[in-house]
């Protein structure tokens, strides 16, 4: 039975073939992609940091926020203290392009995480290309191959890995190859059903020297709070940013500051 995430990729496919070139085309252009910002090193500072999501739509609650500038927003997420801003680049369920990821790389200096269903290893040169400073990998979306492969791929390239796991089989599946960063989904994308406990189930199972992510439906401080009682190193925020008036002020809200960024 065809799941949601099963839907969501064969669109991707769909929308890669559009636009495919052939891999040699695509590496001749390596040497005048981006130079790269370094996402690892900004998601190990000190306290919880925010990865700010540029989110317009999503498949479990349609249209979010008419977002006429990603780059705007984007800054204002890096003034209100995001570590690393996340773009959505997938087109029909989350409204997404290549065109915002490249607008807000451009306005602003923090590294940038390219949010898409990564399937193919096009879309890995591509998201280098692109100057893709983090790259998202999905292991329900993946099989084992190609999860081992295209993480081997995107750090060859330079590029850090957020690694997305729902479930204790899809982190022991992430634990194969180590990854550096890894994120916990609350959502499970082959249903869109969303349940934080999952946070409590896997959060304490990474161990401490990988930064841990906890990502979907976050929305109120005392849910950060309850993410670094976990061992939370980092949340990833979009609804709940885009709905906000004052975007900047949202972020130190959940990390339980004040407009002046103190505790």
């Amino acid at each position: 039975m065809s799941t949601v995430l099963d839907s969501i990729i064969e669109g991707v496919l769909e929308d890669v073939k559009a636009r495919e070139v052939p891999l040699s085309q695509l590496r001749e252009r390596l040497d005048s992609a981006p130079q790269l910002r370094g996402a690892r090193n900004a998601l190990v500072q000190s306290g919880t940091q925010v990865i700010s999501e540029v989110k317009r739509s999503s498949p479990s609650k349609g249209a979010l926020a008419h977002i006429p500038s990603p780059a705007k927003l984007a800054e204002k997420y890096q003034a209100g203290g995001a570590a690393v801003v996340s773009v959505l680049t997938e087109e029909r369920r989350f409204k997404g392009s290549i065109a915002d990821f490249l607008e807000v790389r451009s306005a602003i200096h923090l590294p940038v995480l390219r949010k898409d269903f990564i399937v193919t290893e096009f879309q890995v040169l591509e998201s280098r290309i692109m100057g893709a400073d983090l790259l998202l990998l999905i292991v329900a979306g993946l099989s084992q191959s190609q999860y081992c492969d295209f993480y081997q791929m995107a750090t060859e390239l330079g590029m850090d890995v957020l690694v997305e796991v729902h479930n204790h089989e899809e982190l022991e599946r992430a634990f194969e190859i180590n990854p550096a960063i890894i994120g916990v989904n609350s959502r499970n994308l082959k249903t869109l059903e969303l349940d934080a406990r999952i946070f409590d189930e896997l959060l304490p199972e990474i161990p401490s020297t990988v930064i841990k992510v906890a990502e979907s439906g976050i929305s109120e401080r005392h849910e950060v709070a309850h993410i670094e009682a976990l061992g939370g190193d980092a949340i990833l925020v979009g609804e709940t940013l885009v709905k906000a008036g004052d975007p900047a002020g949202a972020i130190a809200r959940l990390l339980g500051r004040n407009e002046a960024g103190t505790l």
